[in-house]
């Protein structure tokens, strides 16, 4: 099993690479150039990678706002799927969410990814009702 570690800048190519191929149609707030250095500006615990001597195989960002956690971002190499990586960087968020006093974890899915429903449904997770709005406030 990959090791999994906070992330730090000498990670950067490989995230960004990652997330290139998991997320090909990012929009440009969240390409791993303009997401990564708001990330670690708060909470820099909460992005984690996983690593293979020094190839990232998989990262995953939290947060948590004193209510509760969220997870996105979660990506793993093509090549390192089915292997629990993707699980074991859930767990990892998940337990310095818990550190933290969170109690409750959300993630979404966007619709046109619903594949990876069965995979945090494995975590533990399940379908909410709720309907999602967001506004953008700056302009990309």
């Amino acid at each position: 099993m990959p090791n999994i570690v906070c992330y730090g800048s000498e990670h950067f190519p490989g995230v960004d690479a990652l997330w290139k191929n998991a997320f090909p149609d990012d929009k440009a707030w969240n390409v791993a150039a303009a997401a990564i250095p708001e990330k670690t500006r708060f909470q820099p615990h909460l992005m984690l990678v996983a690593l293979e001597g020094t190839l990232v195989v998989g990262s995953v960002m939290a947060g948590y706002d004193g209510h509760r956690g969220w997870i996105s971002r979660i990506a793993v190499l093509n090549s390192h799927r089915k292997k629990g990586i993707g699980q074991a960087l859930i767990a990892a968020a998940e337990e310095r969410l818990a550190t933290l006093g969170c109690v409750k974890v959300n993630l979404q899915v966007v619709e046109s990814n619903s594949a990876v429903v069965a995979f945090y449904e494995r975590a533990g997770y399940q379908i909410e009702r709720r309907i999602s709005m967001s506004k953008l406030l700056r302009h990309y």
